[in-house]
This record gives C-alpha cells, structure tokens and sequence, in this order.
C-alpha cells in the first residue's frame, strides 16, 4: 500500500468479515468526506462516465512536482464512499507519485473489483483517469 490513509482502509477491510459490512463501511467513509463546495457542482468538475453524478475539484501546490489535494461528491452512498477511497488514495500526494500509483491493483487489493457492479467499476475508473489527467497537466504546467 502507499501511503497510511489507504493502508488504514485496507487494514479495515480485513477486519470485516463480509461484504455488507465492507459496504455499510464504505458507505460511512463517504459521510465523512469534508464538505464539497456548492459553486463547484458543475461541467468542469463533474467526471463523465460515471452512473451517478461524481463531482472532482483539484487543487495543487506550487513546484516542479505540486503536490496535489482532491475534494470529491457523489449523489450515491456507495459511489460517495468510493470517492473516499480514491482521496484517501491520491490526496496529498505529488503529481508524480500519482501517476505511479497503481490504482487498479490498489483496488483488487480491496476486493472491490470483483464486489462492484459494472458501472460502478467504469465509474471508478473514470475518477482514476481524471485524477492522473489533472496529475499530468499539473506536471505540464509546471515545467
């Protein structure tokens, strides 16, 4: 695992034996994201392909590598608490080491690859891409 926040979560997932209770979890992380900005709830922030409405604000540092903070929403428990994961995951984290993560092995990890539906994998994949693309641009800028 990367960093402590996601090493924390996983280390909660082994605890729970089944997958009700990993998704009430899930479901908890997302009410204790911090709140979203209203002005935010918009085109640009919103991520496509997701099911449900994602929402994704990013902010970075200054430097030749920011660091990089992420505030994120959803309109869907589950999707909220996904959200969650992938801030603990990507928030705090510089634009290079983002890009080195390797998310979908961090998610099989998990479990969360075989216990999601379809869309809500598509839609996870979907704030990843978003996430290493704002990773990108903010190197791009950068330099």
């Amino acid at each position: 695992m990367t960093n402590s926040k996601i090493s924390t979560i996983a280390s909660d997932f082994e605890f729970l034996d089944d997958w009700e209770d990993r998704y009430r979890y899930v479901i908890e992380l997302g009410r204790d994201l911090q709140p979203y900005p209203e002005d935010a709830r918009d085109a640009d922030h919103k991520v496509p392909g997701c099911v449900s409405q994602v929402w994704l604000k990013t902010t970075q540092g200054q430097g030749a590598d920011p660091v990089m903070e992420f505030l994120g929403d959803s309109d869907a428990h589950i999707v909220r608490g996904l959200v969650a994961i992938l801030l603990a995951l990507y928030s705090g984290e510089t634009a290079s080491a983002i890009l080195k993560i390797d998310a979908e092995n961090v998610l099989k990890s998990l479990g969360l690859d075989e216990h999601l539906t379809p869309q809500r994998s598509n839609g996870l994949r979907s704030m990843v891409q978003r996430v290493r693309h704002d990773a990108q641009v903010a190197l791009q800028n950068a330099a």
